[in-house]
């Protein structure tokens, strides 16, 4: 396989799945702050959080369609730049896909229409009971996507076949409970919850900055200081069960997201600064507070969190083993009776994809020598600085996050949101918490390398033969596609903040009075 159509078609996918991620944290968390608006509409029966919910509603349904859209390009590319991915792996990946597809997907899209447009044809607790029907399918969406991209991370309940020469499902409960997968769901969905709420806050202080809408703007930033506040607690505290899951599954993927370049005496530190440096294999100037990461990792004072030489080694190991796996599979492809190549096979078949990282540079890894196990061993180590200092962005963010709601909620409680400095400083993060979600998801991603399925196939073996001309046509067409997509959406969306929640029957007067600081035309309570 070229490289360069391999990193093409990684480009390609990164792009278009990072576009991709811009539309589904907020589509995730507006869907609950909606259930949540809606719910004090109906136990209160004040209108003005019927035109609150209509609002916000507006801007959700406008990032609904571009998630949509985008999100199904990206399944088409598994079969057009990741065709052999798909054939090895496709009778556990595709599943949860499918079922993504026909319970989430269906019951997002139906009940849409019906948040939408049945106001006046549903009673109060029957709209409730759709919007919340929409959180739950936008929810569930995320689970199933997520379940898919968790078993890529850890690929429990599945083995190879040599008969079929594919990996199958062996355990769906496995699949669907598993604990990379878990972890990674409520993290994602709780950092779309933090997203959402600095959305709305930031909107509502910028109307407050203007003088408008401001029974609006002060009652919307209440419902998301303190849904925001909860979120980003559950965020740091999620990330710390997602450092524990990756103690077990992804020992490489911690080590360099600590620059652990060796093996420390347990408990291990967490390193708050440093420079890694890879001629030197070691991190320098750094700062680190004692135990805490074997506390993370290991939920112990004695558990050892290994380093990437130590697992470089590990990694040698287990392609030697993996070696006898695969000159087993060639045995059994001759003779799928012969008793000694299946024992030798079901003995070492933990260990067959790290035999496929000398393929990289021979045919037949059985005929490598000792300089290419080498080599290979030395590839399962990701990029070490860009671990290093992403993980340290996103999680200062993570705190960050959590200073600025409290701050929120006091204000809420205290000031009433009246201090402009603070109103400031809302409307100047909103774009923050996408910057730690990309962050987050080129963390997972870069840290799973050289693997599109840990430790079972390669990501340069699963790339379709195509050519760097093709890639680059697709790559050229999906960014312009997606540039005219991002410029609608982005007018669409200031188009209707500038609007503001302007209910049917208001009038130009209303909006003046309004505009100049009044309540109108919101009804009167």
């Amino acid at each position: 396989m070229d490289m360069a159509v391999v990193e093409l078609s990684r480009l390609q996918f990164a792009l278009t799945a990072m576009y991709h991620f811009l539309f589904v944290p907020l589509t995730l968390g507006l869907s609950f702050l909606l259930v949540i608006m809606e719910s004090i509409y109906v136990m209160t029966g004040k209108e003005i959080w019927r035109v609150i919910t209509r609002f916000w509603g507006k801007l959700f349904g406008i990032n609904f369609v571009l998630g949509v859209a985008t999100g199904i390009t990206m399944e088409f590319e598994f079969g057009t730049n990741w065709a052999y991915y798909s054939h090895y792996v496709g009778d556990i990946f595709g599943a949860p896909l499918a079922i993504e597809g026909l319970m989430a997907f269906f019951l997002e899209a139906t009940f849409v229409g019906l948040m939408f447009f049945g106001w006046d044809r549903l009673s109060k607790v029957g709209h409730l009971a759709v919007t919340f029907c929409v959180a739950i399918g936008s929810n569930l969406s995320a689970l199933w996507i997520l379940i898919a991209n968790g078993w890529m991370q850890n690929p429990a309940g599945a083995s190879f076949n040599p008969e079929t020469m594919r990996m199958e499902v062996t355990d769906f409960y496995s699949v669907l409970f598993n604990p990379v997968a878990q972890a990674k769901f409520v993290h994602t969905v709780s950092a779309g919850y933090v997203c959402a709420s600095v959305f709305v806050l930031g909107v509502s202080a910028w109307y407050l900055l203007k003088g408008k809408w401001t029974n609006v703007a002060r009652r919307s930033m209440m419902v998301a200081a303190a849904f925001g506040l909860a979120s980003s607690l559950s965020v740091v505290v999620l990330g710390d069960e997602s450092g524990y899951a990756l103690t077990d599954n992804q020992k490489m993927k911690l080590a360099a997201i600590e620059g652990m370049w060796h093996t420390e005496s347990a408990p291990a530190g967490l390193a708050i600064f440093g420079i890694p440096d890879l001629m030197n294999q070691t991190t320098r100037y750094e700062v680190k507070v004692p135990f805490v990461l074997g506390l993370i990792a290991t939920r112990s004072l004695t558990g050892e969190v290994m380093g990437i030489n130590e697992l470089v080694l590990k990694a040698e190991q287990r392609i030697r083993s993996g070696l006898v796996a695969y000159d087993a599979v060639e045995k059994l492809k001759a003779n799928r009776t012969d008793p000694v190549a299946r024992e030798a096979f079901e003995k070492h078949k933990r260990d067959l994809g790290y035999a496929m990282l000398l393929k990289r540079y021979i045919e037949d890894p059985r005929q490598a020598s000792e300089q290419q196990i080498l080599l290979a061993a030395k590839d399962t180590i990701p990029n070490v600085p860009v671990m290093f200092w992403l993980f340290r962005v996103m999680a200062g963010l993570g705190f960050f996050f959590i200073g600025f709601f409290a701050l929120a909620f006091y204000c809420a409680s205290v000031c009433q949101f009246e201090k402009r400095w603070f109103l400031r400083i809302a409307v100047a993060i909103i774009p923050l918490p996408w910057l730690a979600i990309e962050g987050g998801w080129v963390l997972a991603e870069i840290g799973r390398q050289p693997w599109a399925v840990e430790g079972v196939l390669p990501t340069f073996l699963g790339a379709s033969s195509l050519t760097i001309s093709q890639i680059w046509t697709t790559i050229i067409g999906f960014t312009l596609l997606y540039s005219a997509l991002a410029v609608i959406e982005v007018r669409l969306m200031l188009a209707t903040i500038r609007k503001g929640p302007i209910e049917h029957h208001a009038s130009a007067a209303d909006d003046k009075a309004d505009t100049n600081g009044g309540i109108a035309p919101l009804p009167a309570e």
